[in-house]
């Protein structure tokens, strides 16, 4: 078989593997851990809500009920729940606080579906049912959506405002997850005063192409500001592998992606965060401004740390680092991912079972480039990086270095815009100058970075 042939076959076999672990739920689990999100509503039944419909009505598209309770009082597995769009505007919870540091709920999904069947809270579609929570006035921890049950389906919501209505807790929350096996697809999570999603426990979530922005903690009892991430994992130990997949999470007031916590493995892939620790739309300090906190346990050491996965990722103009290892206590791998003008781009502080400060990661085919690169790379496992490889950089290395329109529409089919921002020009020298490490890539090598040429 001749060369070019031989690599034509090569490259087929990639594109079908990368092709069927995107759509095949078995090997999602494998890789990823995760449910791949379901395409079309498999055979069930299909009931309707809408801001303008009425909880004694009969469900029907002509005849919408007012609210998700109502309709998770009657859904049962496989069957999808169409939330038409407009506003659905909450001004108290579903029970009383029974002190200033309760947790209460807005909306609480508790009822499951089953394994291939779950049940669905979909966007009606071309519509966005967007769930206004700023005027809860109840004075204690709030959680706009709390999901405790499995095998659910959110799909195209919009989920905002969530208040802190006194200073005694840490932050509310858009998103509280403690369910497993659910996907999250589609959400647009911002201007809450804490998390816009936060797996809290359970295992197999999968957090799909979904954009967590703008939200800022004012009144956190550690100090304004310190507890607003974009999207955050903190799960017990042995649950299954929880997933983000083409999520977006940027200008909020802590950090981008934060898995401080995290007793079981979660994989970060094909997302981005930027300017993360400052006040919203601001250059104004803020939190922590971490764009990717890949784990640890408060500083201290622990002997049931688990590995995190990032890959394919991009980081840049957060307030501190793109990647950052947090005091972890296990080699998280870092693999394909881009850094650029981060305070560093890459910082790999862990510590060891005495306690010390060490850097651990296992580290391939990044790129940091501009800000400050590296620290804390001592004892890491660490090659065919940009800064390793005696590569020079320069803005003529990419098509464009353009920190602008990071939050264009999303494609079609949700997943991430394609811009030419940070993705290698021709003829760039950091084409094929990476080393397998089994994700899929076109030429002799991998490229480096978050984009394959």
């Amino acid at each position: 078989m001749s060369r070019k042939r031989l690599l034509g076959s090569v490259l087929m076999k990639r594109l079908v593997l990368s092709h069927f672990l995107v759509l095949s739920a078995v090997a999602a689990v494998a890789v990823a851990g995760s449910p791949v999100a379901a395409g079309s509503p498999a055979a069930g039944k299909s009931y309707y809500v809408a801001p303008s419909g009425s909880d004694s009505a009969a469900g029907t598209q002509s005849a919408p009920w007012a609210s998700v309770a109502k309709a998770q009082s009657v859904a049962q597995a496989g069957d999808t729940v169409y939330l038409r769009g407009g506003t659905y505007t909450y001004t108290r919870a579903n029970k009383a606080c029974a002190s200033g540091t309760d947790r209460v709920d807005a909306i609480t999904l508790n009822k499951s579906g089953s394994s291939g069947n779950p049940i669905r809270y979909w966007a009606y579609p071309g519509e966005t049912p967007v769930f206004d929570f700023s005027r809860v006035s109840d004075n204690c921890r709030i959680k706009g959506f709390d999901v405790t049950g499995s095998h659910l389906h959110l799909k195209g919501l919009e989920v905002k405002g969530v208040p802190q209505n006194n200073n005694l807790n840490h932050e509310s929350w858009g998103i509280w997850i403690s369910g497993s096996n659910n996907t999250f697809e589609l959400l647009k999570l911002h201007h809450n005063m804490g998390p816009g999603l936060f797996i809290q426990d359970g295992g197999g979530n999968l957090v799909l192409n979904s954009d967590s922005y703008d939200n800022y903690d004012p009144r956190t009892s550690n100090g304004a500001g310190e507890s607003a991430d974009g999207f955050g994992a903190h799960v017990k130990a042995g649950r299954p592998a929880n997933v983000f997949r083409g999520c977006r999470a940027w200008w909020n007031s802590d950090d981008g992606f934060d898995l401080i916590n995290n007793f079981s493995p979660a994989t970060i892939e094909n997302s981005w965060a930027w300017r993360n620790g400052y006040l919203p739309e601001t250059t104004t300090s803020s939190g922590n401004g971490n764009g990717f906190k890949m784990g640890g346990y408060g500083g201290d050491y622990v002997g049931n740390g688990v590995k995190n996965t990032i890959r394919n990722s991009v980081a840049f103009n957060n307030k501190a680092s793109g990647f950052y290892a947090n005091h972890h206590t296990v080699a998280n791998d870092y693999f394909n991912n881009t850094g650029f003008n981060n305070r560093p781009d890459f910082n790999m502080l862990s510590v060891n079972s005495a306690g010390a400060a060490i850097g651990l990661g296992n580290l391939r085919n990044n790129i940091a480039y501009q800000g400050t690169l590296t620290s804390n790379m001592s004892g890491t496992n660490a090659s065919y990086n940009s800064w390793n490889l005696g590569v020079t950089l320069s803005d003529a290395q990419f098509r464009s270095v353009s920190t602008s329109g990071w939050d264009a529409a999303r494609q079609a089919d949700g997943s991430l815009p394609v811009l030419p921002n940070l993705r290698l020009a021709a003829g760039s020298a950091l084409i094929d100058k990476g080393t397998d490490v089994g994700l899929p890539y076109t030429g002799r090598a991998p490229d480096l970075g978050a984009f394959e040429s």
